[in-house]
């Protein structure tokens, strides 16, 4: 298991995004809460939404003190109920988050949902309901933010999808929805190029922990059993998810759209018929909370970008 990072912390410059405004779908948990740390950590204005109000605002509630602690406050955060299969909702995101802030630097789409069952026992509803939250609320949340915001004032995008490369066997749903915002992140970077719009997605391993999908899942093994898969032989953390996220956003990208990065460690092109990894530990994590020179790794990031 990885226990979740105590602090925050970036290997890009303080600042990098101050005056910067962000949207991030799914941003109280998980992958979505780590991308929202970071983001707040480098000067980010941020606004969360999800359609769980509650466990929104406790999680709102818990970034802005670990920022503020962390003399990076105070936390210039906002949350708001969205269930990004309505497209009233949608509207109402991007026009709160132009209101509270005034503008529209990026946007992730990170909120989605599935569940583990056979194709021939998805019920049609079943199908729907993971098909409208991942692939089509992602197109809703492009659409507005393009039509209220970026359209005349560019940004970027970077959509959260997933490791379905060779299929998704026993949740054949989101491997349709996500292969598809694959392809819609494509058409995306070209048809909005000429408004100075950059999409990308990110593609996290199924080796990425999260205590929510661990808990989402109730199979505390789950993630364990993939580390032989894994040419790091480890388990991937949120905080590399999140500094990918970041980096699409940077001006280190600016020459980066319609692609899809994978954050796998090489999982998505392992195991090989010719070529067995051992066990190894030379591919440390990235954690917010290690030192520097945790694990006496080069590999440890060292350096501000």
């Amino acid at each position: 298991m990885v226990v979740p990072s105590s602090k925050v912390a970036s290997v890009f410059r303080a600042g990098l995004f101050k005056d910067k405004v962000a949207v991030v779908t799914g941003g109280g948990t998980g992958i979505g809460k780590a991308i929202t740390l970071e983001l707040l950590y480098l000067g980010c204005k941020v606004m969360i939404a999800s359609r769980k109000t509650e466990r929104l605002e406790k999680s709102a509630v818990e970034m802005c003190k670990q920022i503020d602690k962390q003399g990076r406050g105070p936390a210039q955060l906002k949350h708001i109920q969205c269930n990004i299969r309505k497209e009233d909702q949608v509207k109402n995101l991007m026009s709160e988050t132009l209101s509270a802030f005034g503008r529209i630097d990026f946007l992730v789409n990170n909120g989605g949902g599935q569940f583990p069952s056979p194709a021939s026992n998805i019920s049609l509803k079943g199908w729907n309901a993971v098909v409208e939250t991942n692939l089509t609320g992602t197109f809703l949340c492009c659409r507005e933010v393009y039509n209220q915001w970026m359209q005349e004032h560019g940004g970027v995008i970077v959509n959260i999808i997933a490791d379905m490369w060779k299929g998704f066997p026993s949740m054949c749903h989101t491997g349709a929805a996500r292969s598809a915002v694959d392809n819609l992140t494509k058409s995306l970077a070209i048809e909005w190029a000429s408004d100075g719009v950059r999409v990308n997605s990110v593609a996290p391993g199924s080796s990425i922990f999260s205590e929510t999908a661990a808990a989402n899942y109730g199979d505390k093994n789950l993630f364990a059993r993939n580390i032989p898969f894994v040419p790091a032989k480890r388990l991937g953390t949120t905080e590399e998810i999140s500094g990918a996220v970041c980096f699409l956003f940077s001006p280190a990208a600016s020459f980066i759209s319609g692609e899809s990065l994978k954050v796998d460690a090489g999982s998505s092109i392992y195991p090989s018929m010719t070529w067995e990894i051992p066990e190894h530990k030379k591919l440390p994590a990235y954690r917010w909370d290690e030192d520097d020179d945790s694990n006496g790794s080069q590999n440890t990031p060292k350096s501000k970008l």
